[in-house]
């Protein structure tokens, strides 16, 4: 057992510069590679993290101006609408003006016409009883005056 004793001191005593060149390229290694790359490595966290806030940042933005054209463009369009109802209203009413406007004048022309048909009617009526007296006298004169022919029945007075 001595001599495995002896044997793992012997191997423990060579293994010291192994162990000593391993932790000798350890810091050297963690001074000089890996101190740099963990900062490098936060510092690139730091930046995403606030390339991400200014990008939320810019989002929000961008949302609200959205918003704000949306708005802006809904505001138009009532704008819009309240004309164009406002012209349409403006037409509807001349174009109730003007069919008021012809329908006086049609009831004007009407009634014209109608006093002008009642005057030629009244004037019709006058000559028409002038000349049933006339007519008439005629006709009585005319059957008065006519002898009777030969041969023709007798007329009888009623």
């Amino acid at each position: 057992m001595q001599a495995i004793v002896h044997q793992l001191g012997e191997l423990f005593l060579q293994a010291v510069p192994t162990v000593l060149i391993i932790l000798l390229f350890y810091f050297i290694l963690r001074a000089l590679f890996f101190k740099p790359l963990l900062a490098v490595m936060a510092e690139r966290d730091s930046r995403t993290a606030g390339a991400e806030k200014a990008a939320q940042a810019a989002q929000a933005a961008a949302a609200e101006k959205v918003k704000q054209y949306q708005e802006a463009l809904k505001q138009a369009r009532g704008q819009v609408y309240a004309e164009q109802e406002a012209a349409r209203k403006k037409l509807l009413a001349e174009r109730a003006a003007r069919i008021k406007d012809a329908r006086t004048r049609a009831a004007g022309e009407v009634s014209a016409a109608q006093a002008r048909v009642a005057a030629e009617l009244a004037a019709a009526r006058r000559d028409v009883e002038a000349i049933v007296a006339e007519l008439s006298a005629e006709i009585a004169r005319r059957i008065l005056e006519t002898p009777p022919r030969p041969g023709a029945p007798a007329r009888e007075a009623r």
